[in-house]
């Protein structure tokens, strides 16, 4: 991310193990293989994310029921990781949410490309700034 233009997001301690064990205990940790390499990782929650529960703007839709990606990370060298993500992702729920820094431009282009809305700022749980995303289906 910092190679990227992004060194805040995540700084040198994000995500600490004690976070990404917590992620696997729960079920929530998966991994991105390709013929065997590890190519990316990520959360994917289902449920309300306490995060998203205060918005400056407007989910597209905040009644029905939504799955969340966090900590998505990618191996340098890999390509299209983060589009297989939301695909698989959106094979799995109705409503997918996502939020990301806003100097991180590459996943806003993401994001972008892939039919998700902005649809406004949370506050993450040490206060910063995100930009939050939201796709339907259907």
């Amino acid at each position: 991310m910092a190679a990227a233009g992004n060194p805040t997001q995540w700084g040198d301690t994000y995500p600490d193990a004690a976070l990404v064990q917590e992620d696997i205990l729960a079920n929530r940790q998966f991994v991105v293989m390709t013929n065997g390499q590890l190519e990316g990782t990520f959360a994917f929650i289902l449920g309300s994310d306490p995060t998203y529960a205060h918005i400056e703007g407007a989910w597209l839709d905040d009644a029905r029921p939504y799955g969340t990606i966090h900590r998505l990370a990618a191996a340098a060298e890999s390509t299209h990781v983060a589009d297989r993500v939301l695909a698989w992702a959106m094979e799995h729920c109705d409503s997918l949410r996502i939020d990301t820094h806003t100097a991180n431009q590459v996943m806003q282009h993401v994001l972008d490309k892939n039919g998700f809305a902005r649809c406004g700022t949370i506050l993450t749980d040490d206060g910063t700034p995100r930009t939050a995303y939201q796709k339907l289906k259907g």
